[in-house]
């Protein structure tokens, strides 16, 4: 063989063996560092920004809520108060382009900015309510009491005033004077009779209600046609407060009250990793223990896509068992993705293996091809090495004798190239490149004999 050949062989051969040794050294460190890292999962990488809604209310207490809980986790949740969903869809979207905020809670059934990188992480268990408060609310029994009345419905821009236009939208004949305020302003309006209702988003338990039937001594209307009108509300259902709900002692309410009911959805931009979004959702599992069951078994009627996360987190019911422990390595990708790629590998080196198995074998057919139709041209059972102690006779110095010997040493020596070729071959599972030495060496073997062998016939 050339000597330039086999050294660009060798050459090659000392690479390939190389690179595959990186390899295995790589695939060990991964193993002993996904080994070694044992320790108690917590939340100490979650550090998000959480878009709530005004100090006083519901979203703003919930999110410390979450904060606090992962806190106790070693992880970090920052309660941003707003103005409400409204501004948290806006601040959310424009938080994209620098990651400022990352999540946000927002009432349902509000409009998507279109083309907006908002996503859904989940509906909280516990929804708030369309509540109508007055001064003389237990007076009014049907809905066609309502008309005329003066009502404020909340803040412009505010998720209040998008429900309760929706709402009001069904009942326009009623001819109601409808006007926009702050929450507080609005009761404030009602007790002094400068307003007739005031209309709110609200939990059921808020203390701003409690305090509004309580101390202000306003009244919850009772609407009548809350059945009705939550059916033509895709993001609505119909609820109840019990009577004496905020004051069992005096009654207050004195009877039950039918209100409306509007999801609380938790939306994100995209911006969190996958592990983190699975750990605040897990701090959310923790606040609301049936969060995920509710996320699982209720339909996506939002119109915003689920976090992958997300998905992955209901759909297993519970957090990815790998992120829980190994965050970052979820982050890179997706754990299902993960093994979808070892299944691959896995098939990859399966016909890996059979292909170097059909080539050693080919290997192996081809010499003994060569070696017995070399052995044709000396005596029945003679053998390679007695070959090399023969010497030639009248038959085996025939022109086509000369030929055939001339021509398998030559195809020796491609076979010999080939068998080189093959052992740096990607195709050969690493530690398997013995089959193919042992094949060179039978094959040169068989050469240097033949050689020799027509060198004796020269003389």
């Amino acid at each position: 063989m050339d000597k330039r050949l086999q050294r660009t062989l060798g050459t090659a051969e000392d690479r390939w063996r190389g690179i595959k040794t990186l390899l295995l050294l790589v695939a060990l460190i991964a193993l002993a560092l996904v080994a070694v890292y044992h320790r108690n999962p917590d939340l100490s990488h979650v550090d998000v920004v959480f878009l709530s809604g005004s100090e006083r209310g519901n979203y703003y207490g919930t999110v410390a809520r979450l904060a606090a809980e992962a806190k106790r986790q070693h992880g970090r949740i920052e309660n941003r108060a707003t103005a409400g969903s409204i501004e948290n869809i806006a601040k959310l979207v424009d938080g994209k382009a620098h990651c400022s905020a990352q999540f946000a809670l927002v009432q349902d059934g509000l409009p998507w900015p279109e083309g907006s990188p908002l996503e859904l992480i989940g509906r909280l268990s516990s929804p708030e309510s369309f509540i109508v408060l007055g001064r003389d609310a237990d007076t009014i029994r049907s809905t066609a009491d309502l008309r005329g009345k003066r009502v404020g419905i909340g803040p412009v821009g505010s998720g209040t005033e998008h429900v309760a236009r929706q709402v009001l939208a069904e009942v326009s004949e009623l001819d109601l004077k409808v006007s926009t305020h702050p929450i507080d302003v609005q009761l404030a309006m009602v007790e002094k009779g400068e307003l007739d209702l005031a209309a709110m988003v609200i939990d059921a338990d808020a203390q701003l209600l409690r305090e509004a039937v309580r101390d202000r001594k306003l009244q919850i209307v009772d609407i009548a046609g809350a059945d009705a009108l939550a059916r033509r509300l895709p993001f609505a259902r119909a609820g109840r407060i019990a009577a004496g709900s905020y004051d069992p002692i005096r009654e207050f309410p004195p009877t039950d009250k039918r209100v409306i009911q509007v999801g609380v959805l938790v939306i994100g931009n995209g911006c969190a990793r996958e592990s983190v979004t699975q750990g605040v959702i897990t701090t959310l599992t923790r606040i609301f223990p049936d969060f995920v069951r509710v996320n699982r078994e209720r339909a996506n009627l939002t119109g915003l896509p689920v976090a992958s996360a997300a998905r992955s987190y209901y759909e297993n019911d519970g957090p990815d068992p790998v992120g829980e422990y190994v965050p970052w390595f979820i982050d890179i990708m997706p754990t299902a993705r993960w093994l979808q790629i070892i299944f691959l590998l896995s098939l990859v080196f399966g016909a890996q293996s059979v292909a170097h198995r059909f080539r050693l074998w080919r290997i192996d057919a081809m010499r003994v091809d060569i070696e017995s139709d070399v052995l044709r041209l000396f005596a029945p059972g003679v053998t390679v090495g007695e070959i090399a102690a023969m010497e030639p006779d009248d038959r085996q110095r025939a022109p086509d004798a000369r030929a055939r010997l001339a021509a398998a040493i030559s195809e020796l020596g491609q076979l010999a190239e080939r068998c080189r070729r093959y052992s740096v071959s990607f195709l050969v599972p690493m530690g398997q490149e013995m089959g193919y030495r042992i094949q060179e060496g039978l094959i040169a073997d068989l050469q240097i004999v033949l050689k020799r062998f027509r060198e004796r016939l020269d003389r």
